[in-house]
């Protein structure tokens, strides 16, 4: 049977000896020519004796790359029968072949015989079948390797003809497989495909993914050349552009502009550092195109460095007497105050290049925070900018973003001293007890220890600008409603001055020095139209709102004066007098009453007085009993020290229980429930203690409590009252909510002068050392009567 006539797969003629050359991750195809390079001396003596005998050669590739010596099993199955197309030896000593592929051939048996090893092998014969399916993939195969081909710019026109050319279908395969930058084992795979059709399916998938990653990327090439190229003519047509306006004597148009830079950079009298910074950076401009991307930034850079205020200018004389009248002008009342202010601004005058403290207003909303700093500006006459820091929450906001990021800006800092337009300015951080937490962004607090330290701002470095900035001359002034969300390195940077409310006599005085005024001009109403009288006014100040400060009592005369303007635009009057009844018909019903007519006077009930964010307030202690085993319930949101304090009270009521006449069993055989509403605000602290201990002893002794007494401080186990804070706001929040009485820490006696006077006049003051002046103050020796 000759090796034309035999079936595909089947040997083509009987078993052959011929000398093996197993190969290292490389395989031949029949048909296809290939250099090798040989390095073992196994190799090259088969190869000369090959060369010699004019013998073919088998190619195969080993299973295992490292094998000295291969068998049978460490070889492939299927191997290459090659002709020795050329062998010689390089002026290097190496020795190189060229062989050429001429069909598949499967191993029988593998003899090592010295000086090269043989093998056994099977001709395998090239299937030549051809029906529509074969012909169909033979003609895929081939439009898709000319493709390919055309793709390839350094291909050479030669490989085309060779496609062309072949017209056997397994021919082709090979061919292109030979050619296709494959891993020897998917080589090794189509090598041992012997059928045609699964052969030509492996090869046109593998063609296929070759032809789409060459087509991407010469597109991606296309595109690149085309973007260079687009730059490049606008680069050239741009300096064709200069020259002729060179040539024709007309200016360029970018350099007015670069002219304005230059005498702005001359201008700003820049420090040596920042001067040399800012030219190289004009330099760069100067050398870049128009239209380069960078150039708009480097153009916004020297535009910041040339709008900040580098020129150190002397602060103007500060007068404090007008400094007085200013504040005096502007507030009301806050008399400590106003002194520590004019205290910082006289040693300012005194000393204008000493570090002085930094001032931080404390305090509740609406209590003339943010005002005062804008009446210390006025006073000294600077400029005065505002930087909000409520919800920062990254450190670039402080101290402003790199440049290398797209739409990168300097800090609000920087950019606040940008709007004032010189470095004596008043800025003022308006809410830095809101700062947001720190997290991936970093830290705004951190950020802000430069800003706020006397000795480091002198140097400060916002990121963008990347050069020193000097904020040793800014007057920094901070305001904050709390201080507990305040880190405490931050906290430490700066001097608290603490803000309390104010009282409803002041608040009077506020709306009629201030906020009508300025309501009246808000709402175009001239002088004499409107005549608020002081019912009406003190109507609004405790029935329609309830607050520390005064912003909701303006926005209340605010709505007043507007229902009047509708009046007057519509000309149904030429004037107003709002007296309660009016004030009661603008504004609806009362929004609030007072607390102390709520309550009866009942065993169980007694009134304490708490500190808040937004100034002081009353609430109510309210204690029952029901039969039970002697537990204690608490209900009201309280947190865990407000919880701690009404044990500790219950506590020492029962180590003095048989002093009070209170049976031992009251405790044994009932529970205790003692509520604070309103049950949907979270209440915590030491400071109920006092109240919750005449709470319980009026329950168990059945006394009650009168209802125009309040009392706050906190209790120890041995009876003794202990000091709180927060004197002047609770005190305030009493008077406001109609108490006569008020019970406080004998200990808080240094608080006494802070009180305002109208409060003083209007409450009696009980001085407290231990829990029994309590008692004696409140329920005493009064009629008993049976605890609701």
């Amino acid at each position: 049977m000759s090796a034309s006539d035999a079936t595909p797969g089947d040997p083509a003629n009987s078993a052959e000896t011929l000398i093996l050359l197993p190969m290292r991750e490389t395989v031949l195809l029949p048909g296809v020519v290939m250099p090798l390079a040989i390095g073992s001396p196994a190799a090259t003596a088969a190869l000369q004796e090959a060369a010699r005998t004019e013998q073919h050669v088998v190619l195969v590739m080993q299973r295992e790359p490292y094998a000295e010596t291969p068998g049978l099993t460490d070889l492939h199955s299927i191997g290459t029968e090659a002709r020795l197309l050329r062998y010689f030896t390089g002026r290097d000593g190496s020795h190189n072949a060229i062989v050429q592929g001429v069909g598949r051939v499967r191993l029988m048996a593998v003899h090592h015989n010295a000086p090269q090893s043989t093998v056994t092998i099977n001709r395998i014969a090239e299937p030549t079948d051809r029906n529509p399916e074969i012909d169909a993939r033979f003609h895929q195969l081939r439009e898709r390797s000319l493709e390919i081909l055309r793709l390839i710019e350094q291909a050479p026109a030669e490989l085309a003809a060779t496609v062309m050319a072949i017209d056997q279908p397994g021919a082709l395969a090979d061919f292109v497989t030979g050619l296709l930058d494959l891993t020897p084992f998917e080589k090794e795979e189509i090598l041992e495909t012997i059928e045609l059709l699964p052969r030509l399916d492996r090869v046109i998938s593998r063609l296929a993914y070759r032809h789409e990653v060459l087509r991407l990327s010469h597109d991606i090439g296309q595109q690149t050349r085309a973007a260079m190229e687009g730059r490049q003519r606008e680069f050239l047509l741009r300096e064709q552009l200069k020259a002729i306006q060179k040539e024709l004597g007309e200016p360029d148009e970018t350099s007015p502009e670069l002219d304005d830079l230059k005498r702005k950079l001359e201008q700003a009298e820049m420090p040596a550092d920042v001067a040399v910074q800012a030219k190289r950076e004009l330099r760069r401009l100067e050398r870049m195109p128009e239209g380069a991307a960078e150039a708009g930034m480097v153009r916004s850079y020297l535009e910041w460095l040339t709008e900040l205020p580098w020129r150190i200018e002397d602060a103007p004389p500060i007068d404090i007497t007008e400094a007085r009248r200013v504040l005096d002008e502007d507030h009301f009342d806050l008399d400590k105050i106003k002194r520590r202010i004019l205290e910082f601004l006289a040693v300012r005058k005194l000393n204008p290049d000493g570090k002085g403290p930094i001032l931080c207003f404390v305090g509740p909303p609406g209590v003339g925070k943010t005002s005062l700093g804008q009446s210390i500006a006025r006073a000294v006459g600077r400029k005065f900018v505002r930087v909000s820091l409520g919800g920062v929450h990254d450190e670039a906001e402080i101290r402003g973003h790199r440049r290398t990021y797209v739409g990168a800006m300097p800090g609000n800092i920087i950019q606040a001293i940008r709007r004032a337009g010189e470095r004596n300015c008043v800025m003022m951080l308006d809410e830095i007890d809101k700062l947001g937490a720190g997290g991936f962004q970093g830290d705004p607090s951190s950020a802000l220890l430069e800003v706020l330290d006397p000795e480091q701002n002198g140097t400060f470095r916002d990121a963008y600008l990347g050069v020193p900035f000097d904020l040793s001359r800014v007057l920094f002034i901070a305001t904050a409603n709390v201080l507990d969300t305040i880190p405490g390195p931050l906290s430490d940077r700066m001097e608290l001055v603490r803000l309390s409310g104010y009282t409803a006599e002041e608040k009077v005085a506020i709306a009629r020095g201030h906020l009508i005024p300025r309501q009246l001009k808000q709402n175009g109403l001239p002088d004499g139209v409107v005549d608020l009288d002081d019912a009406g006014l003190n109507l609004i100040i405790d029935g329609y709102t309830r607050e520390a400060g005064v912003r909701n009592l303006e926005r209340e005369i605010g709505a007043v004066f507007r229902n009047v303007a509708v009046r007057v635009a519509e000309s149904k009057l030429s004037h107003a007098h709002i007296d309660v009844d009016e004030v009661g018909a603008i504004l609806g019903a009362r929004r609030f009453d007072a607390d102390v007519a709520q309550h009866a006077s009942i065993p169980g009930v007694a009134t304490g007085l708490a500190w808040t964010p937004v100034g002081g307030d009353i609430l109510f202690i309210e204690s029952s009993r029901m039969p039970g085993n002697g537990k204690l319930i608490l209900t009201g949101q309280l947190g865990d020290v407000m919880k701690e304090s009404a044990q500790a009270a219950l506590s020492l009521l029962k180590t003095r229980a048989v002093g009070m006449g209170i049976e031992a069993d009251l405790f044994a055989n009932n529970d205790i429930h003692v509520h604070v509403p309103a049950g949907a605000t979270p209440k915590d602290g030491p400071s109920a203690g006092v109240a919750m201990f005449v709470s319980l002893t009026s329950l168990m002794t059945g006394r009650a409590v009168p209802p125009t007494t309040a009392m706050t401080g906190e209790i120890s186990l041995r009876g003794l009252v202990l000091p709180v804070g927060g004197i002047r706001e609770k005190v305030i929040a009493a008077a406001r909510a109609g108490i006569d009485t008020v019970l406080l820490p004998a200990r808080n006696r240094r608080d006494y002068d802070d009180i305002p006077p109208g409060a003083r006049e209007r409450l009696r003051f009980v001085w407290l050392e231990t829990v029994d002046d309590a008692i004696a103050a409140t329920i005493g020796q009064g009629p008993r009567s049976d605890p609701q």
